[in-house]
């Protein structure tokens, strides 16, 4: 597909400005146009429609706006003696070790169930083949012992706080308290893959 040179002023002017518009240097909008006007020459033959060239145009405009802001970006070489940061901490093996007590004083009937799903991460289906009950009867066991589970840390961050609080702590205060330990027993979401 071969275009006249009056398309390409048309499209120019209009290129010109949308480069303008998004780049300060006014000594790089005609690098930056030259750019542009040399990819859509190089392929034009992959253009599929006549109609959507202006699209293609503009693609092309935006990538090479691109192009040139990442060309920009200060590169530093690093030192030879530069380690890799230490491993993060694994905040949710810590929390699974905290828990680990709370769990272990469960009633057997819910910490075993607890312990199948949540820790060693079995399907509830086989959570109950293993505990000879049926799917329900897991399911209900599993979910009763996520609640003590809850239930407990609730209880631990209350008293804790209770301990550190005014005696005059208000409604409010505990309500936010007990609410910020949902929060972590949702974010926790006993997925404790240990």
């Amino acid at each position: 597909m071969a275009l006249n040179s009056s398309f390409w002023q048309e499209h120019h002017s209009r290129l010109r400005g949308y480069i303008t518009k998004r780049v300060r240097d006014t000594n790089a909008v005609d690098d930056i146009l030259q750019e542009v006007f040399l990819k859509a020459s190089e392929n034009l033959h992959s253009l599929k429609s006549r109609d959507s060239i202006a699209a293609w145009l503009y693609r092309i405009t935006a990538n090479a706006i691109a192009d040139h802001y990442r060309s920009l970006q200060p590169w530093e070489e690093l030192p030879d003696d530069f380690s890799a940061p230490e491993s993060e901490r694994n905040y949710v093996a810590e929390l699974a070790r905290c828990l680990q007590p709370l769990i272990a004083d469960m009633p057997d009937i819910y910490r075993t169930a607890l312990v199948l799903s949540e820790i060693e991460g079995l399907p509830q289906r086989e959570v109950a083949n293993r505990l000879n009950i049926s799917l329900s009867g897991a399911k209900s066991r599993v979910q009763r012992g996520r609640e003590k589970l809850r239930q407990r840390l609730l209880d631990c961050s209350i008293s804790r706080q209770d301990a550190v609080a005014s005696p005059n702590m208000n409604h409010a205060t505990k309500t936010a308290n007990v609410a910020a330990t949902d929060r972590v027993f949702a974010s926790f979401s006993l997925h404790l893959r240990l």
